[in-house]
C-alpha cells in the first residue's frame, strides 16, 4: 500500500501525493482502469478535456460510491477554448462530462491557443497542415479562470508553464496558481523550476514520471541497482523519488497488476535519493509535434 502522503496547496486543500494519470487511456478501457485504481486506494484522478475520457471517468467515480469529499479530481482547459467567451463554457462542459458538482483542480493545459473551428476538433489545422495558432494572452485566459464560481472549482492552476511564463502570470494574477503540472523524472528533474515554484508557493505535479514508453529510465543501471537493493520495482523507485522531492506524481496504466503495484511508494534511503538526483540527462520526452518550444532552458 502507498504511504498515503499528501501535500498542502496554497488554497489550504490537500492533494494526494500519488495520483492516477489517464493521458492516452482510451475511453474503452479507462473506466475499468479508474475503477481498479479507486479500489486500490488512489484518491486523486487526473484527466483533461483533450484526453476524451472525462465521461467514462465520471461514470467510474459515480460507481465507486466513494464520498465525493474523499476524492481529488483534476481536469484541464484545452487550447481551443482560450477565447474569453469560451473559458467558462469549457469548464462547465468538463464538469458535466465528469458528472460532478465541483472540480478540485482546474488547469490551463498549455500556455498556447489554437483557433476553435465549427467541428470542435482538438487540434484544428490550416490548409497547409500546420496548427492554427491564435495570439491569445495566457494571462487573459487566467483572468477568466479566476472568475469561475469557487463553489464549482476549489483550485486553479497551470500545466506546461516555464519559469518565465510563471513570473509573468504571477505579476498579473489575482490568484496565484495552486499547481504547475509538468514533465518530471530523474532524466528531467527541472530543479530550477521546482525551486521557483517552491519560493512562490506553487505545488508541482509530475507527469510522465517514467519518462515514456520504453524509456531508458526503466533499464537505467543506477535505478536498477537501487530497486534491487530495496526489493522494489524501478517504477516504485521512480514514484517514491518524485514524492520524496516534494512533488505529487501521476503514474498511469490500464493493466490492473501495474495499477496496484504503482500504488506502493516508500521512503528511499537518503543515499539512494541522492544517487538518483545525479543521473539527469536533460531529456524531455513530451514534445508535441508541431508545437512551439514553450519550455526553453528550464532544466
Amino acid at each position: 500500500m502507498a504511504l498515503s502522503r499528501t501535500f498542502r496547496l496554497n488554497t489550504g486543500a490537500l492533494i494526494p501525493a500519488v495520483g492516477f494519470g489517464t493521458w492516452q487511456s482510451k475511453s474503452t478501457t479507462v473506466k475499468i482502469a479508474v475503477d481498479c485504481a479507486l479500489k486500490t486506494g488512489y484518491r486523486h484522478i487526473d484527466t483533461a478535456y483533450a484526453y476524451n475520457n472525462e465521461k467514462e471517468i465520471g461514470e467510474a467515480i459515480a460507481n465507486s460510491n466513494i464520498p465525493r469529499e474523499k476524492l481529488f479530481i483534476t481536469t484541464k482547459l484545452w487550447n481551443t477554448f482560450h477565447a474569453r467567451e469560451d473559458v467558462q463554457p469549457a469548464f462547465e462542459l468538463s464538469l458535466k462530462n465528469l458528472g460532478l458538482d465541483y472540480i478540485d483542480l482546474y488547469l490551463m493545459h498549455w500556455p498556447l491557443a489554437i483557433r476553435k473551428n465549427e467541428c470542435l476538433d482538438l487540434e484544428p489545422k490550416k490548409p497547409d497542415g500546420t496548427f492554427d495558432w491564435v495570439d491569445i494572452d495566457y494571462a487573459e485566459v487566467w483572468s477568466e479562470m479566476e472568475k469561475i464560481d469557487p463553489s464549482k472549482v476549489k483550485a486553479i492552476g497551470v500545466s506546461n508553464f516555464s519559469i518565465g511564463r510563471l513570473e509573468r502570470l504571477i505579476s498579473k494574477a489575482r490568484i496565484i496558481p495552486a499547481v504547475n503540472q509538468v514533465e518530471l523524472h530523474p532524466y528531467l528533474p527541472q530543479w530550477k523550476l521546482l525551486e521557483f515554484c517552491k519560493e512562490n508557493n506553487i505545488h508541482v505535479t509530475a507527469y510522465s514520471p517514467l519518462g515514456s514508453t520504453n524509456a531508458p529510465l526503466l533499464t537505467d543501471p543506477t535505478l536498477t541497482a537501487i530497486a534491487k537493493s530495496n526489493q522494489k520495482s524501478i517504477v516504485q523507485v521512480l514514484i517514491s523519488w518524485a514524492v520524496q522531492r516534494g512533488t505529487s506524481v501521476l503514474p498511469k496504466s490500464v493493466t490492473p497488476s501495474r495499477i496496484k503495484a504503482n500504488f506502493n511508494d516508500f521512503l528511499l534511503p537518503e543515499k539512494d535519493f541522492e544517487l538518483i538526483n545525479k543521473i539527469t540527462t536533460r531529456t524531455r520526452y513530451l514534445k508535441p509535434k508541431g508545437y512551439p518550444d514553450v519550455f526553453g532552458d528550464d532544466f
